[in-house]
């Protein structure tokens, strides 16, 4: 067996030990997986994973490379990457770069060549929970004390590391994979103007939806941007007030990291706006929402991250194959009168969607944008317009 040149450690005791790949450092966070076969990029570019170290149950990571097409946003939140086997030299037409330069870029530290069967089994036993990745102290006992002296996830407001910083037009649309030249570079990945939204009367046809980002994936503005709609980004920390200042036609919430209850000032914002204009919420938006309307959220034990979850549409009895990624839920024993259940999750019975018997507003726990993922939820954005119509 080679030398190792870097060690994962949780806080149960258990060590890792495998080869560095991408940046070198040393760095803590909730180690989780995720069961997608393909979409790493986006996974890598999705700013939910911040204060996260992400394992691939995929056994070979890497092999079609990094292309700017698929990256979802500004930067890479993620703590750590943990794969089975990188793939160092990628095949395919798009790839401009490979996984291990894109993380060296980036200062993200990678490790390979350990038992990731082994260590998911563990997650799932035991529960998510903290880990320490390093390329520096390759010592056991220092790395556990180091794991299990470390903060929890839980508690602590991870949204405002990745929200926008200020208003500004959503430009870029949905695009053809193919048209490479259409498309920003990867370091470049914004498609928000640096001005704010002008306020004027749009016409019916183009309805106008205020995003609240508190970590939202690029392929959601896109998809509202293709059905037609003006797209205004605000920062997750808006107030209602700033919100309907900009005289939306709907407000989408986006999804984001971490626990959603420390986020008070999201949830105001909500309760501020829920009845005076439509409201879809995605992923952590579906959580606020939720709290708004008076509910309780959980720790999922280890969450649901992938590409693969069933999701039952209550309302249809169809099933729809759905790409996830959260470790807190609705507690629908919460959930008061007047908030419906419209969706769950096939595989644990977990709240994955809600509407409001009152107000305008509906929200699904999954991502119906699925960049990467399965496209059987499209539709959902197709509801909202409808509703601000």
């Amino acid at each position: 067996m080679p030398t190792p040149t870097a060690k994962l450690a949780l806080a149960d005791g258990t060590v890792f030990a495998g080869t560095k790949f991408g940046a070198e450092g040393e760095v803590y966070g909730e180690v989780v997986f995720n069961t997608s076969m393909t979409g790493y990029q986006e996974i890598l570019t999705d700013p939910s994973y911040n204060g996260q170290i992400v394992t691939m149950t995929y056994p070979l990571i890497g092999n079609y490379g990094i292309n700017p097409e698929d990256v979802e946003s500004g930067g890479l939140s993620l703590r750590g990457f943990v794969v089975k086997e990188l793939c160092r030299e990628p095949s395919n037409f798009r790839s401009n770069q490979s996984l291990d330069d894109y993380l060296r870029d980036n200062n993200i530290i990678g490790i390979e060549g350990i038992d990731t069967r082994a260590l998911v089994r563990r997650i799932r036993v035991h529960g998510a929970m903290t880990g320490i990745l390093s390329t520096t102290d390759l010592d056991d006992a220092s790395l556990i004390a180091k794991a299990q002296s470390s903060p929890s996830l839980v508690g602590q407001d991870l949204v405002k590391d990745v929200m926008a910083s200020e208003t500004g037009d959503w430009q870029e649309p949905l695009h053809s994979y193919l048209d490479r030249a259409s498309t920003p570079p990867a370091s470049q990945p914004s498609a928000i103007s640096d001005q704010p939204s002008a306020i004027s009367d749009q016409p019916s046809a183009t309805p106008h939806v205020v995003a609240i980002d508190y970590g939202m994936k690029s392929n959601i503005p896109r998809h509202l941007k293709s059905m037609g709609c003006r797209v205004t980004v605000m920062p997750g920390s808006s107030s209602a007030e700033e919100v309907l200042a900009q005289n939306p036609d709907g407000v989408f919430l986006s999804n984001g990291p971490g626990d959603p209850e420390p986020l008070t000032y999201a949830v105001e914002t909500i309760q501020g706006l829920l009845g005076k204009q439509p409201i879809f919420g995605i992923c952590l938006g579906h959580q606020l929402l939720g709290l708004a309307l008076g509910g309780k959220t959980f720790k999922l034990k280890f969450g649901h991250r992938g590409a693969n979850q069933p999701v039952l549409n209550k309302q249809t009895g169809q099933v729809e194959i759905t790409s996830q990624n959260h470790g807190f839920a609705l507690d629908v024993d919460s959930l008061p009168e007047g908030t419906e259940v419209t969706h769950i999750n096939l595989n644990d019975q977990t709240v994955e969607g809600i509407r409001h018997t009152d107000h305008r507003a509906f929200s699904v726990q999954y991502h119906p944008e699925a960049s990467a993922g399965p496209h059987d939820s499209h539709y959902l954005f197709g509801v909202f317009r409808e509703m601000m119509s």
